[in-house]
């Protein structure tokens, strides 16, 4: 299991503190770093009816079914990653007790569960322009005809693999990237969002 003790952020090279909050009246985009999320991924037999019947008590909410739909609320959610895969995002420091319910949920079922706490981070991209700054990397279709609040999607952005959910209609996005990427991906989306203007906030 991580050790939230030991985590540090990928982007701390960037030395981003000193400009958390600063005013930009003009700004349309509003950049951070979502820090305290936990994330355990699950794959099972959705199929399994009374197998996804143990883990919604656990959770509070069912697991989507529906491709590239989340489910849950704020920091406690399910994205739908494939036909028996979901991400489960918990506040941090959740996701040890969370692991261990599910498991206990899962005795005697075929299940893979893991702990994926430290894998990715999730940026925060939200303003009336997030959407523009998106699609100048994204080849995802993100009209709201196509790509709404709720609904989450595996692609690339920039070339970084991302997990891209919308999280609000303003429109406001999580995306979540690989650490090894995350440095990378927020250059360049500050990049993409200077001709907005861009406020970076920090976010947990």
């Amino acid at each position: 299991m991580a050790d939230p003790s030991l985590r540090q952020s990928p982007l701390a090279t960037l030395h981003l503190g000193g400009r958390e909050g600063q005013s930009e009246p003009e700004a349309s985009v509003q950049l951070a770093e979502r820090r305290s999320v936990g994330k355990l991924n699950l794959r099972a037999d959705p199929a399994d009816g009374a197998l996804m019947s143990a883990f919604a008590g656990v959770l509070g909410y069912a697991l989507p079914l529906e491709p590239n739909r989340t489910n849950g609320q704020d920091s406690r959610g399910a994205f739908w990653l494939g036909p028996d895969e979901w991400l489960i995002t918990v506040p941090m420091g959740q996701e040890n007790p969370l692991y261990e319910a599910l498991a206990t949920a899962a005795a005697g079922a075929h299940v893979a569960l893991s702990d994926v706490s430290d894998a990715r981070i999730v940026l925060t991209l939200a303003g009336p322009r997030a959407r523009a700054v998106l699609e100048k990397g994204c080849s995802l279709d993100l009209h709201p005809r196509a790509f709404q609040t709720g609904h989450c999607a595996q692609t690339r952005l920039a070339r970084a693999a991302i997990l891209l959910h919308q999280t609000a209609d303003t429109p406001a996005y999580d995306i979540h990237v690989a650490w090894s990427f995350a440095a990378y991906l927020w250059v360049w989306l500050e990049d993409a969002a200077a001709e907005y203007g861009v406020v970076v906030g920090g976010v947990d």
